[in-house]
C-alpha cells in the first residue's frame, strides 16, 4: 500500500504554515527572495521545509562542528548554523564569490557570522586540505553531482560516531529511477545511492523532500 501523497501548492501551503516560527525566519525570507531575483540559477536553493528540517536535526545531535559543501547563497549555511550548539562552528565550502556574497550579508543581518568559515575552492581540494584531526558531527553536501561520491569518501572518515551526513538532490527529479536516462549527474548519483545502501559503516534513509534527500548515520 502506497504511504505517500501527491504534493500540490494548496498542500505545500499548508505545510508551510504548520512548522515553528524560529528566530531568523524573516532573514531566510529576504534571502529566498533575493535567491529567485537570480533566475533560473535560484533552483539551487534548498527548499524551505528542508532548512527547517536541518536546523533541527543539528540541534537533535547536538552539532558543534559542521561543514557543507555547496553554499550558493547562504541558505542552507544559515540554517544550519542557528542549530548548532553553543560555540558551533560551520565551515561552508563554496566556488563563487559572488553568490555567497549574498549569503555572507544575511549572516550577518541574523547574528550568525560568528559560527561561519567561508572557505572558496573546490571542494574537494578543501576537504583533501584539511588537517588530519579535523572532524564533523555534521556534512550537508549540494555541490557538483559527479563528485557526490568522492565527498561522501572524504567526509565518512571525518564524521564522528553518530554524525550525520545529508546528500541534497538523490531523486534527481526521478531521473535516478529511469533507466533510459545516462547523463553524467544521474549516473553518479546512482552510484552513490547504491554505495550508501550497501555500506555496512553506515546507516541510511533517502526520505522525499524536495528533489530528494539522504540521511547517513555513521555507526
Amino acid at each position: 500500500m502506497s504511504k505517500f501523497i501527491t504534493m500540490d501548492e494548496s498542500i505545500y501551503a499548508y505545510m508551510q504554515e504548520h512548522k515553528t516560527r524560529q528566530p531568523g525566519d524573516d532573514v531566510l525570507a529576504e534571502l529566498a527572495v533575493e535567491t529567485s531575483a537570480l533566475g533560473k540559477v535560484s533552483g539551487m536553493q534548498i527548499a524551505a521545509e528542508q532548512g527547517a528540517f536541518m536546523t533541527m536535526l543539528a540541534r537533535l545531535i547536538g552539532a558543534k562542528s559542521a561543514i557543507e559543501i555547496g553554499t550558493f547563497t547562504g541558505y542552507s549555511a544559515l540554517c544550519i548554523a542557528r542549530g548548532l550548539a553553543p560555540g558551533g562552528r560551520l565551515l561552508a565550502c563554496d566556488v563563487s564569490e559572488e553568490w555567497t556574497a549574498i549569503g555572507k550579508r544575511h549572516w550577518e543581518k541574523a547574528g550568525v557570522s560568528d559560527r561561519i568559515e567561508l572557505r572558496i575552492g573546490p571542494g574537494l581540494e578543501t576537504l583533501r586540505a584539511l588537517p588530519a584531526s579535523a572532524t564533523f558531527d555534521m556534512a550537508f553536501v549540494d555541490a557538483d553531482k559527479p563528485s557526490y561520491l568522492a565527498y561522501y569518501d572524504e567526509l565518512l572518515v571525518r564524521l564522528r560516531p553518530n554524525g550525520v551526513m545529508l546528500f541534497d538532490n538523490v531523486l534527481w527529479s526521478g531521473k535516478v529511477a529511469d533507466a533510459s536516462a545516462s547523463d553524467e549527474s544521474t549516473v553518479a548519483l546512482r552510484a552513490l545511492n547504491d554505495r550508501i545502501a550497501k555500506d555496512a559503516r553506515v546507516e541510511a534513509v533517502m526520505i522525499g523532500v524536495a528533489d530528494g534527500l539522504t540521511l547517513v548515520r555513521k555507526r
